[in-house]
């Protein structure tokens, strides 16, 4: 397993990008032509990005500057970790597990990202904070 967890022979076939806030639009098209490519439905690639376009924001805003997308397939399912540098964030509980307030502005983009995703894990700690999301292709 590498620093994120993740087993050496995914590391070895994952498509990654690494952005900053500026990049985004080029974090959506990147990512968007991988779950095309991996089998993900036409009507479902819309969902896919609303949830991962709130994840990445949030890691360039609230982590740091730059942060890593890596991509992979994994069976029937289309596997996004979502990592930046950020160490100062110590939730309590699952993030993202409750909805926020009816009036809320910000502090939605985790509970939207678990609404669309098939599965979220975050993992916070010394090297960072990595939000992996699972989706059915």
């Amino acid at each position: 397993m590498n620093e994120d967890g993740v087993p050496p022979s995914v590391a070895q076939t994952a498509k990654e990008l690494t952005f900053s806030l500026a990049d985004l639009p080029d974090v959506r098209e990147f990512a968007a032509a991988q779950a095309q490519d991996r089998g993900m439905a036409p009507d479902a690639v819309g969902d896919f990005l609303v949830a991962l376009n709130e994840v990445a924001t949030n890691a360039v805003t609230h982590g740091s500057s730059k942060a890593r997308l890596r991509l992979w397939t994994d069976g029937s399912s289309l596997m996004v970790d979502v990592h930046d540098d950020g160490r100062l964030w110590h939730p309590e509980g699952r993030p993202g597990l409750t909805a926020p307030p009816e009036n809320a502005t910000s502090g939605m983009g985790l509970w939207v990202a678990r609404m669309l995703s098939h599965e979220i894990v975050v993992r916070t700690g010394v090297n960072g904070t990595t939000v992996s999301m699972r989706f059915l292709v």
